[in-house]
């Protein structure tokens, strides 16, 4: 499975981490950037292509970065076919019910919320939970 990454500054650091995390489990990982810490950046540079790539390859998954999360994920779901959700701690059920419910395909991290480790188990949650397949959940998302 490829997993494309993008960030901002505010998440390069989770960034960084999470690739070198998932080409050590064997992933074919994809970076849109950025490739340095910017504080002048913006986030939609990195994440609108990461994006469109995923929306391009329904068997890729996405991982994006920022301070919240919250405006990368705003600026994925803007693009048709990506179905984008928020994650900065908590419940895992959050995770398990974006895969299992929702199919979500790009998982946003808050980096200034989450620490490293936490995002790790995070993501490995995400990507080895796997769509329902209920047709009660096909039929919702066939709504979009």
């Amino acid at each position: 499975m490829v997993i494309h990454l993008a960030t901002d500054h505010a998440g390069y650091e989770h960034k960084e981490y999470i690739k070198a995390f998932l080409l050590s489990k064997g992933y074919e990982v994809f970076d849109h950037g950025n490739s340095k810490i910017d504080e002048n950046d913006d986030y939609p540079d990195f994440i609108t292509p990461c994006a469109k790539a995923v929306s391009m390859d329904p068997t890729s998954k996405a991982i994006i970065f920022g301070g919240s999360g919250e405006g990368e994920a705003m600026c994925a779901n803007r693009i048709k076919g990506v179905r984008a959700i928020v994650y900065y701690g908590g419940p895992q059920d959050i995770l398990l019910y974006s895969r299992q419910h929702n199919d979500a395909n790009i998982l946003s991290i808050g980096a200034r919320f989450i620490g490293a480790p936490e995002c790790e188990e995070a993501v490995t949650f995400w990507l080895d939970t796997a769509f329902s397949n209920d047709e009660r959940h096909m039929k919702r998302l066939a709504k979009f």
